[in-house]
């Protein structure tokens, strides 16, 4: 069992559940989180064993600030991070609420900056080469109709990415986006499945693990000259 402890947002379900469950069997001590799924996350507590439990919401700046600073004074600073948890509420752009638009911003965008900010400091300070990985989105690079609010969340977070990677380069942090495609899970469960995989060209949905594998790569000391970057995983699709 390795010392490097990981947080992962959002690690109830989907994407963040593989990726757990995944640095898990790698051997760090994984730091899972959710917001409401107190009962899946605890499910996944289960399966991996050695696990500390957050709960917060991300679009909350004192709470997430709070827990955060509490848990690292307690614990230590993580040695990476997995910035999973988002929400989507599509429409098409003029029938979108106000509500929409900020809820989806609140939490994907600026709960970047939410998490990130009470880490980041005490990250440079423990000089030990930090791992700062971010879920965008093919829907950030490329744009999808109804998704105006989400697409500019996940492009935000690539904006932010490439800048603080610039910022925390000569620490030997590393700063990288995964960009995942349509993957199996909870959010595209009422997709037509058929007609979906017809657009994608290996002509079929991706799997959460599949995903996971990549940020699990970013988070080794192998990714160490890996900064800044978003690397897709799609299939070969592009919105």
């Amino acid at each position: 069992m390795s010392d490097k402890e990981v947080l992962i947002t959002g690690s109830s379900r989907g994407i963040g559940r593989a990726t757990a469950v995944l640095l898990a069997k790698q051997g760090y001590k994984v730091v899972l989180h959710c917001n409401k799924n107190i009962d899946k996350v605890k499910e996944v507590q289960q399966e991996i064993g050695n696990a500390r439990i957050l709960q917060f919401d991300i679009s909350n700046r004192e709470q997430t600030f709070e827990i955060l600073t509490k848990d690292i004074e307690q614990n230590g600073v993580y040695y990476g991070v997995v910035l999973n948890a988002g929400i989507a509420k599509d429409n098409v752009f003029p029938a979108m609420e106000n509500n929409e638009w900020d809820d989806v911003i609140n939490t994907n965008l600026n709960g970047f900056y939410n998490v990130v900010k009470p880490i980041i400091m005490p990250m440079i300070q423990s000089r030990k080469k930090n791992r700062i990985v971010a879920l965008s989105s093919v829907s950030g690079i490329s744009g999808n109709r109804g998704q105006v609010n989400y697409s500019a969340s996940k492009a935000g977070i690539i904006g932010a990415v490439k800048a603080l990677s610039l910022e925390v380069a000569k620490r030997g942090i590393t700063v990288n986006c995964v960009a995942p495609g349509i993957i199996e899970s909870d959010m595209t469960t009422d997709l037509p499945k058929e007609k979906i995989s017809d657009m994608i060209p290996m002509k079929r949905i991706g799997q959460p693990e599949e995903v996971a594998e990549v940020i699990n790569f970013l988070i080794s000391e192998k990714a160490s000259y890996i900064t800044g970057q978003v690397i897709q995983v799609n299939g070969g699709l592009y919105l």
